[in-house]
């Protein structure tokens, strides 16, 4: 069976207002459904606990990040999770929670312990939803962003492959807003594309550009395959699995 790790940014699933997008939700869910259902097994690192918190909660008092983050992440992902849970239950699909810190990558006993975790749900047809646990990650030791965990545990798990959805199709060779930049539809590990990748983070996560092509030619350089594309696309994870050549998307070779 196929096993491939799916990440999912924070502007694919919450509004403009940052409240949760659950119809974008929900057809991702149908999406991934349809792969399990067809021997791809599936482990998913979602972001969108902050922002589900943020959007939630209406705040108007000043909070430090620290506090602010903590008690964003524990609404929101309460609120993240029960969404997932109801959603894949409708395809008669169990899932399961796992919140991990940096640390536990660096520890032979936590690494083993956690993939250990993951592989008796996937071995008893449940599929693992992973976030950092922000409610107690110190920031000196936080992930760089969830594109960075997503790798981790794409090692950790080996995945055969990682597919990244962020709100654009994937790396252009200029400014994506630019009618004139286009998309670049394979990179190697070893080429150099520093030039096209702006460094600003995206405006609901933590990530942008940099981290993932970072660690998309990491992956590479070690034979895991990598795809960034637009997880607003209709049908886009399906597409990149049944039909790649005629989705727009970057790919990441060795």
């Amino acid at each position: 069976m196929t096993r491939i790790t799916i990440k999912i940014g924070s502007n694919v699933l919450t509004r403009e207002d940052g409240s949760l997008d659950v119809t974008r939700m929900s057809a991702l869910v149908d999406q991934i459904a349809f792969l399990r259902k067809n021997n791809i097994e599936v482990i998913l690192v979602s972001s969108g606990a902050v922002a589900s918190g943020r959007s939630e909660l209406h705040l108007h008092k000043t909070m430090s990040d620290v506090s602010e983050r903590q008690l964003y992440s524990a609404v929101g992902q309460a609120k993240l999770i029960n969404r997932y849970y109801e959603l894949f239950r409708d395809h008669k699909i169990a899932v399961g929670q796992v919140l991990t810190m940096k640390e536990n990558f660096n520890r032979s006993d936590h690494f083993q312990t956690q993939q250990n975790c993951m592989m008796v749900m996937l071995e008893n047809n449940v599929i693992p939803i992973v976030n950092e646990n922000d409610t107690v990650s110190v920031t000196e030791l936080m992930f760089t962003d969830n594109d960075e965990l997503a790798g981790l545990v794409t090692e950790m798990m080996n995945s055969e492959m990682l597919i990244i959805l962020s709100n654009i199709d994937g790396i252009f060779n200029g400014d994506p807003s630019d009618g004139n930049a286009q998309l670049i539809p394979v990179v190697k590990s070893t080429d150099d594309i520093s030039n096209f990748i702006q460094k600003k983070k995206s405006s609901a996560g933590r990530g942008g550009m940099h981290t993932k092509t970072t660690i998309a030619q990491q992956l590479a350089s070690k034979g895991i395959k990598v795809m960034i594309a637009n997880g607003k696309r209709e049908n886009i994870l399906v597409d990149l699995i049944q039909n790649a050549a005629n989705t727009p998307h970057t790919e990441f070779v060795v």
